[in-house]
């Protein structure tokens, strides 16, 4: 069975950093397209940054120049690196996996940028 289990999570004060983890278990996290999104209460899901399986990366352009998403080979983990946090990048982080028309969803790690 394939899971994907978030980490990382914390508060922070605004112009500090956190990283995130998404271990991956069960497969190999380079055969995903793999993404993370993140969703504030009474919101929808919002995407933030995706890595491909031959690591081509995109970002939201509100977290452009800030934020970096990587893979770990010897993790089998995908990474969220963000620098520069404000108060509205509070949010659950969520990470997500696409592989064959089927998604995986991880549980959420929450990030909150608070003086």
């Amino acid at each position: 069975q394939v899971q994907f289990v978030e980490s990382g999570g914390g508060s922070v004060q605004p112009g500090g950093s956190l990283r995130l983890s998404c271990a991956v278990s069960g497969s190999t996290f380079s055969n995903y397209f793999m993404a993370w999104y993140r969703q504030t209460p009474g919101k929808q899901r919002d995407f933030v940054a995706a890595i491909t399986p031959h690591g081509i990366v995109t970002y939201a352009e509100s977290v452009k120049g800030r934020f970096t998403i990587s893979g770990d080979n010897a993790e089998n983990s995908v990474n969220l690196q963000m620098n520069s946090l404000k108060p509205e990048d509070t949010a659950i982080y969520y990470c997500h996996a696409l592989l064959g028309g089927r998604t995986y969803w991880g549980r959420g790690t929450q990030v909150t940028v608070s003086s």
